[in-house]
């Protein structure tokens, strides 16, 4: 039986990788990654020196039934993303999917570890027995209407947000969040995660919003942002 392993990698702090994670990533024939610059510093980091394939959300059909041969013909393969947990707002899960679909005896195995997700939850101070997760907001269809689902919501709302959109997301919040009971609900902004300029902010949308307009040089790198109840 084949075996396909998804393997958690480090979101920033490249310490942060487990050694069940190293010594999978050493022993497998082929690791698929988003980027393979971003996959050979790990790798550099770690002296492993397995081979690495390019597998995207832009990869070409023909990608995907190159693995699936790859898997059919006994090989022992590996699945990373440039950052954190794959298939989690990760285009790795239409790969498992497949894998899933067309080669059912193959056994896919969790190498947990990094996720900013719980990363963010961990350190958020919000309920976290029970919260939604939105991944990626999309860019402009259907997003205020997200924006008011999460006012409503009874439960912490999680979700990521790029440099570029940050602030408008802040924005609904702050219009949205302010028109619903009760007032002054918290939110957390977690920026960087594992990384150098690694910040956390937490307060009111409002106060959120003022504070990037004031430090426009923050608006930058990744965002993982918690809507309190």
């Amino acid at each position: 039986m084949s075996k396909f392993y998804v393997v958690a990698t480090p979101i920033g702090n490249l310490e942060d990788v487990t050694f069940r994670a190293v010594g999978v990533l050493s022993a497998v024939d082929l690791i698929l990654c988003e980027d393979t610059r971003v996959t050979a510093r790990l790798l550099e980091r770690y002296q492993i020196t397995t081979p690495v394939l390019s597998y995207h959300a832009q990869s070409a059909f023909s990608k995907l039934e190159k693995v699936l041969g790859l898997i059919e013909d006994g090989k022992t393969l590996a699945l990373v993303s440039d950052a954190g947990t794959p298939t989690i707002s990760d285009p790795g899960v239409l790969l498992v999917s497949k894998i899933r679909e067309k080669l059912p005896e193959t056994e896919i195995i969790a190498v947990p570890g990094p996720s900013a997700l719980a990363a963010a939850l961990s350190i958020s101070g919000l309920p976290a027995s029970d919260f939604l997760f939105l991944g990626f907001l999309p860019h402009k269809k259907g997003r205020e209407t997200l924006f008011k689902e999460i006012a409503s919501s009874k439960r912490t709302t999680v979700f990521y947000e790029s440099p570029h959109r940050i602030m408008k997301a802040l924005e609904s919040l702050k219009t949205h969040l302010e028109a619903r009971p009760p007032s002054g609900r918290k939110i957390v902004v977690a920026r960087e995660l594992t990384k150098v300029f690694e910040e956390v902010f937490a307060g009111t949308p409002e106060e959120a919003k003022s504070y990037f307009d004031k430090n426009p040089d923050k608006v930058r790198g990744e965002f993982v942002v918690l809507v309190g109840v």
